[in-house]
Parts: structure tokens; C-alpha cells; sequence
């Protein structure tokens, strides 16, 4: 006697197969899309206050309670930067939620954690930065891969009237396409 389960009554429909599938993985409980990369937070801010002229990717030294607040979204990029002490890349004021279950083995949320950078990547920086009006902004934490990444942007900072300026242009292009969006109905 065969101990075979019964087929599924849609089982020979292709697109049962597929909502079968997509009910199968709950965003919530599943490992990031395929293409591995899992975006955990994001810096806005950054674009609205510097002309980021350059960015560049680079891994972060993170403790094991660290990783899984970042799993968890539990982060925070206000007012971060980064900063280049003896020939090495810190980012310095980033804010990652305690991980609760470690209690009081977890680890400091704002201290100041280590960018995986080569050595003529870091050099490079930091002869921008001496220049006047440059800084290093990070602009987006993610896992890539199951590593944990941080995208980082080469900045210079935006006056006033250029921050002006640019809402002006979004809300200009905002009513061309709203009056763009009535006249095609």
C-alpha cells in the first residue's frame, strides 16, 4: 500500500501552482528576494541635504546582537557620518536598536562600527574629504547576500536656496503630471 498524499485538486493548473507558491512565501517569515539583497533603512535626508557626488559600497564589523536588530529593521541613519582615524573608516553616530532577547548582553547602540573599505578606497576618501566643504554620509544600510552592507556617498553640502530650489523643481514636475494625469482621461 502507497503512502502517497492525495494531489492537490488545482495540482495540474499552472497558475494554481503559481498562487500556491506565492501563498507559500509570507514576506514576513521569508529569507529577502531572490537577488539577495534586503534593504533594512534608508537615508532620505542625506539627498535632500548634500549633492552626493559619488557613492561607494562597503561591509560593516557588526556584533552578532547588531545583526539581528538590523533583521529586525531596528536602525536609524539621522545625523550619522562616517569618519577616516587612522587609516581606517568608522561610522560614527548610527543608532541600532538594542536586540531585547540579549538583555544586558547586548550590544551599544551608537558606538562606532568599522566599514570593510581597501586600503586605495579609504586613501581616496580621505583626500576628498580634506577638501574643503566634503563629507561621507552613509545613505542606506541592506543585507547583500546575508552580509551586511552599507552604501555610502561622497557629499557636499547644500545651502539653503539650493534646497529651495530643489522643492521648487519636484512640486513643478508634481503639477505637470497631475495636469498631464487630468487631460488624459
Amino acid at each position: 500500500m502507497s503512502t502517497q498524499p492525495a494531489p492537490h485538486p488545482l495540482s495540474g493548473s499552472t497558475v494554481a501552482d503559481k498562487l500556491v507558491d506565492l501563498m507559500a512565501r509570507d514576506s514576513r517569515n521569508s529569507k529577502p528576494s531572490g537577488d539577495g539583497f534586503d534593504l533594512v533603512v534608508e537615508n532620505r535626508k542625506a539627498r535632500h541635504d548634500f549633492f552626493i557626488e559619488e557613492t561607494l559600497e562597503a561591509g560593516l564589523a557588526l556584533t552578532g546582537t547588531e545583526v539581528k536588530s538590523l533583521r529586525a529593521h531596528r536602525a536609524n541613519l539621522r545625523d550619522s557620518y562616517a569618519r577616516i582615524k587612522n587609516g581606517e573608516a568608522f561610522l560614527e553616530s548610527v543608532h541600532i536598536g538594542a536586540y531585547a532577547p540579549a538583555g544586558q548582553f547586548s550590544h551599544k547602540e551608537t558606538r562606532a562600527r568599522k566599514l570593510l573599505l581597501h586600503r586605495r578606497e579609504i586613501d581616496r576618501l580621505n583626500g576628498r574629504v580634506r577638501e574643503k566643504g566634503y563629507s561621507i554620509v552613509p545613505l542606506k544600510i541592506y543585507f547583500k547576500n546575508g552580509h551586511a552592507k552599507v552604501e555610502i556617498g561622497l557629499a557636499k553640502g547644500k545651502h539653503s536656496y539650493d534646497k529651495r530650489a530643489a522643492i521648487a523643481r519636484k512640486a513643478s514636475q508634481r503639477e505637470i503630471e497631475r495636469a498631464l494625469k487630468g487631460r488624459n482621461r
